[in-house]
């Protein structure tokens, strides 16, 4: 018996991994987050699969259906949203599974960042103008060291993708206007992927009255940087005066 962390995605059920979805049709025990998780993707978890909804549940809750699946020697398939690496809270179930003497293993997901840059037709990484991507969050219930401020990462210049956050944007607007400029682009995409996904467009300095406008808070990334913009100078991958190995056919 082991459990399965899997890698919902960010909603549409195209973008699971084959394995996910193959896991998904021929589970016996699902654990998956009813209020994150599209309906779709959960649609594909097998009908004969005893179902829990973790939404409403707590650590010492989802450890109890963990041991009884391994009483009956059943897989348990625990379903994340995204990519179960980022901001997943898988650590401390591992850490009780590791107690309990149960193995587990990690099928990896499409997070929302990336699906929120496809939707925006963006490259995270532009030439000359920004070579790293942070993934980040600001406090809340969960608390973030203060060195890793969102300011500190503002001073690097690098694109932000900001989850869990959009409540805060006002906060997030007056720390990083000081790094980026008032016309940096922001764009704000609530539920990347999904059927009623919402794409909010702007500047540093308006972005925050337009995604109040839409209503939007919660469920959304918001991403800052040069990508989101046109007009970069060109990678040298491509250049006719430029070639590598990994070049050839």
């Amino acid at each position: 018996m082991k459990v399965i962390f899997v890698g919902a995605g960010p909603g549409d059920p195209e973008l699971l991994t084959i394995k996910a979805e193959k896991l998904l049709r021929n589970c016996q025990y699902c654990i998956y987050t009813g209020s994150l998780v599209s309906p779709e993707v959960i649609s594909l978890i097998s009908e004969n699969a005893e179902k829990h909804d973790s939404a409403g549940m707590d650590l010492e809750q989802i450890t109890e259906v963990y041991k009884q699946a391994k009483e009956k020697g059943i897989d348990v398939i625990r379903l994340h949203t995204g990519d179960p690496s980022i901001f997943g809270a898988i650590l401390e179930q591992m850490e009780r599974l590791d107690e309990l003497g149960i193995s587990y293993e990690v099928v990896p997901g499409v997070s929302s960042f990336q699906a929120a840059a496809a939707s925006l037709k963006a490259e995270l990484t532009v030439p000359e103008k920004s070579q790293a991507i942070v993934l980040t969050r600001v406090a809340g219930r969960t608390p973030v060291p203060d060195e890793q401020d969102i300011t500190a990462f503002a001073k690097t210049g690098a694109t932000l993708c900001i989850f869990l956050s959009v409540h805060s944007l006002d906060d997030i607007v007056e720390k990083l206007i000081p790094y980026y400029g008032e016309n940096a682009p922001v764009a704000v995409v609530y539920k990347a992927s999904w059927a009623d996904e919402k794409t909010v467009k702007g500047t540093l300095a308006d972005i925050s009255g337009k995604v109040k406008k839409e209503k939007i808070q919660k469920t959304a990334i918001i991403i800052v940087g040069a990508g989101l913009e046109r007009g970069h100078a060109a990678s040298k991958l491509y250049g006719a005066a430029f070639s590598h190995g990994y070049r050839k056919a």
